[in-house]
């Protein structure tokens, strides 16, 4: 069963001392990678639907579709346009004279398409691209995510992840906690510490997941030892989602390779972690979460209620 935990007063939050942090892919937090094409200036602009439609046909601009054909010149400028031809060392001896274009110069452009307002920003001061916006990433780079509210949640969670991590260490465990929550329901699902003295795999993220599957009427590992790990009875039911499907886990340390390979099979929804860890799996040596050929992805945010989850830290370096 689920441990018993004090709930906290609102009083007793510091809210203002921390803000959580996306772990956004490289593609996603970096700027657009810029290479080199090859434009030219539209000479006679009643040829210019003309050239667009046959340098489509010649040139079509395989892997920088997200790039318009052409550009308006700013005020001053011998001519009112400029068409984008080829990639710079694509090879052609067709001349462009006859499309109405002059001479051929060297243009940057980006690589590929911008997903956030920054990249946007930055791409088309080289070259027109298209932009289809990711709405959350931009969001998170502006710290505007999580509306007002949501922040005291995230505390109470993470605050029962290092009540849970006390637990552990009181027995001589590592002092790493875990929660995982329902977030539509705003239920407890299971609360979890280091469990390794029982088993090598036995990380906090592992045990909060199997605590998980006990709860849906499976599981593998009892834990009765440990009065600190326990799941939510009240919360079985006939219908379930498979494992961590729509779930949240809160966790004080940032989760390994083991333990975030586990979360992204149990299709987890999102991971808060508190502080981040060397060989760390979410941001720190890899971001798991954000490889693209993996059949699941899900968000992370780091740096919830961070000085509570250092201050274990602290303490297991003592």
């Amino acid at each position: 069963m689920e441990p018993q935990r004090k709930r906290l007063k609102t009083s007793d939050l510091d809210l203002d001392s921390w803000d959580p942090v996306a772990v956004l892919s490289d593609q996603l937090c970096t700027d657009v990678e810029l290479v080199q094409a090859l434009a030219a200036p539209v000479l006679d602009h009643r040829q210019t639907s003309r050239a667009v439609q046959e340098l489509r046909q010649m040139h079509p601009l395989r892997g920088l579709a997200h790039l318009k054909r052409v550009r308006r010149t700013g005020a001053g400028s011998a001519h009112a346009l400029e068409v984008l031809v080829r990639p710079l060392h694509e090879p052609s001896d067709y001349d462009y004279s006859r499309l109405g274009l002059g001479d051929l110069f060297v243009v940057t452009v980006p690589s590929t398409a911008p997903l956030t307002r920054p990249q946007f920003d930055t791409a088309s001061a080289h070259w027109p691209t298209s932009f289809h916006e990711d709405k959350m990433a931009s969001a998170a780079l502006r710290g505007e995510l999580f509306p007002a509210g949501q922040k005291e949640k995230m505390h109470r969670y993470m605050s029962l992840a290092v009540e849970a991590a006390k637990d552990g260490q009181k027995l001589g465990l590592d002092a790493i906690g875990a929660v995982m929550v329902d977030p539509d329901s705003e239920q407890v699902i299971a609360t979890a510490h280091d469990c390794r003295r029982k088993h090598p795999l036995h990380h906090a993220a592992m045990v909060c997941i199997d605590l998980v599957a006990k709860s849906q009427g499976g599981g593998r590992y009892g834990y009765e030892e440990f009065s600190g790990c326990g799941f939510s009875a009240s919360h079985w039911s006939a219908v379930q989602p498979y494992l961590c499907t729509g779930y949240d886990l809160y966790v004080t340390r940032e989760p390994c390779v083991l333990c975030a390979m586990a979360l992204l099979h149990s299709r987890v929804r999102r991971v808060f972690y508190g502080t981040a860890a060397a060989d760390g799996a979410l941001g720190s040596t890899f971001k798991l979460h954000a490889q693209r050929d993996l059949n699941h992805r899900f968000e992370v945010f780091k740096d919830v209620c961070v000085g509570l989850c250092r201050e274990l830290d602290q303490s297991r370096s003592l």
